[in-house]
């Protein structure tokens, strides 16, 4: 398959980089940011390469759930700014030629939504049947809310009615109910207004809870995954590129029937949280065994489908695919205080400073990042290098104003009152900030730049077929990818003892050169395919086969 052939499926090498429009810029100097910041940054995100912005929640809210918790499935915040400004940061990205995906949270509302305000009025209101109640909660063991040191059930009483209503998330924001044709047909209507409008997409939030029939009559959703397959039609009609990249934390398995089995069909790209956790344990232990067992039990995807690879993420970072153990293990790592964690699955803390600002650590990560077979994903800050600020408390401590420059304000805004504390000490706005590092050859920020440079122009990343190679070093992961005539070869030392990897790369590769994507070692595989690595502490190597007769520069 060529690219040529397949233009369109432009997130199998795009980089998508997540933000808070509220925490990104404040150009009004109101202490919250806005979308009119956004749009004066869009050159920023150009420059450093990125080419997918995923917008997080700017809708109308009570802000009980940092906008996850939306009154209005079509407006703006007006805190943030306005319809106007969002068409114009959307307009002003698509001219510098980044693409603009947004949150779609459809699985429930926030408890003020005028539907949901109309639907507990009464039994007999219009829009009771938009939500799931029941008189009693169902008999027998009902599931654990997802945030289980703030909720006890997934039902909860309105007194008004007397029946019970169901929520997975917070008691404020109950569940809609899938199975009704006329909510289905909303969620329809919503989508194709922000299609409308200019975006390219939608990053799903929590797709198993909204195609869960919990609550609702045996049959009344014979096949739940039907409403994602509908839905995945409707976005295809109204624009053929448009993706939908789902948030399924769930086992490999129940994955790929999200994805659609090898059919396909349903969401187009999906984070993978098991890799990540992996990763995690396998920093914990300098041992990279349990990213490579992760890596070969992902299951084969539909050609238009692709994975999200990510490190960090705006929620807190999930350890619940892992054993109570293997846990434990990375907890004690780089967690140990009991404020850092939460919900007794995750940490609420970002990388640099898991890492004790280890730098020659923290590039090997962000090198393993943009080397795994599928589409990087960004947090805002993660590429200056920011910390959170703990004192928060729970996941809004990575939520935190981007750090633009040093000062009380971070350059963020110069009021006195912020939307959110900005980080204080060392991973404070004095020593990481954007202006600092975009004059430094040698800050995280330059070199964040060069991977994704290197990962633009390195299609197999995206598209190729990925293989664990053989070497004897356990804290070495050694891989390829090989697409068409293309192979790239990528090595990541997890421990602090320097190399040397032995590796044999087969009689296809045997004479070629091995051109060194991110310095000036280039070396030269032996007759028999073979070659010695040498890598540093943390040290991490691209090495792209040049075959005879290669138009390859890099």
């Amino acid at each position: 398959m060529r690219i040529t052939d397949t233009a369109d499926l432009w997130w199998k090498t795009a980089v998508v980089y997540c933000l808070d429009v509220e925490t990104f810029l404040d150009w009004n100097d109101d202490g919250t940011g806005d979308l009119a910041g956004l749009a004066q940054r869009i050159d920023y995100l150009a420059d450093l390469g990125v080419t997918c912005l995923w917008l997080m929640p700017f809708y109308p809210t009570p802000e009980r759930d940092d906008g996850y918790d939306i009154t209005d499935f079509y407006g703006v915040d007006p805190r943030l700014g306005t319809h106007g400004d969002l068409v114009e940061a959307i307009r002003t990205a698509h001219d510098r030629g980044l693409r603009v995906i947004v949150d779609l949270v459809v699985n429930h509302t926030s408890d003020q939504h005028p539907w949901f305000v109309e639907a507990r009025s009464s039994k007999e209101s219009r829009y009771r049947d938009w939500y799931v109640w029941v008189d009693e909660p169902p008999a027998g063991k009902q599931p654990e809310p997802v945030f289980p040191d703030q909720e006890n059930s997934v039902w909860t009483l309105d007194e008004q009615t007397g029946q019970y209503y169901l929520h997975h998330f917070y008691r404020h924001q109950p569940d809609l109910n899938v199975t009704n044709p006329e909510v289905r047909d909303e969620i329809a209507r919503i989508v194709g207004f922000w299609l409308a409008l200019g975006v390219s997409g939608f990053r799903v939030d929590a797709v198993p809870f909204f195609i869960d029939p919990l609550g609702e009559p045996s049959g009344a959703l014979p096949d739940p995954h039907e409403v994602v397959r509908h839905l995945r039609a409707f976005l295809n009609r109204r624009t053929g590129d448009a993706i939908l990249l789902g948030e399924v934390n769930v086992p490999y398995e129940q994955q790929l029937e999200f994805f659609g089995g090898s059919e396909g069909g349903e969401l187009t790209l999906q984070f993978d949280f098991i890799t990540m956790q992996n990763m995690y344990l396998a920093l914990a232990r300098q041992d990279a065994a349990p990213l490579a067992k992760a890596l070969q039990e992902r299951p084969a995807i539909p050609p238009e489908c692709q994975w999200g690879t990510f490190v960090r993420n705006h929620d807190e970072l999930t350890l619940d695919k892992l054993s109570e153990s293997e846990r434990q293990e990375v907890f004690d790592a780089f967690g140990p205080e009991k404020r850092m964690q939460v919900f007794g699955r995750g940490l609420i803390r970002r990388l640099p400073p898991m890492l004790d600002g280890d730098p020659d650590r923290i590039r090997m990560v962000y090198s393993l990042l943009f080397t795994l077979p599928g589409t990087p994903v960004l947090f805002y800050g993660e590429e200056i290098g920011m910390g959170e600020n703990l004192d928060i408390g729970d996941r809004n401590s990575v939520r935190t104003p981007m750090q633009w420059t040093s000062g009380p304000g971070a350059g963020f805004s110069i009021a006195e009152d912020l939307t959110a504390p900005v980080v204080t000490g060392r991973f404070g706005p004095e020593q990481v900030n954007v202006q600092a590092q975009r004059a430094d050859p040698d800050s995280l920020l330059t070199f964040v730049k060069l991977l994704i440079s290197r990962y633009r122009n390195s299609p197999e990343l995206g598209w190729g077929e990925f293989a664990v190679l053989d070497q004897p070093h356990p804290a070495v992961f050694a891989h390829r990818v090989t697409w068409e005539d293309e192979t790239l070869v990528a090595l990541h030392n997890f421990a602090a003892e320097k190399v040397s990897v032995p590796l044999d790369l087969g009689d296809s590769v045997r004479n070629c050169d091995l051109i060194d994507l991110l310095g000036d070692q280039n070396t030269t595989v032996d007759d028999r395919g073979r070659l010695e690595v040498e890598l540093g502490r943390y040290g991490y190597r691209w090495l792209r086969v040049a075959r005879p007769g290669s138009r390859r520069l890099l």
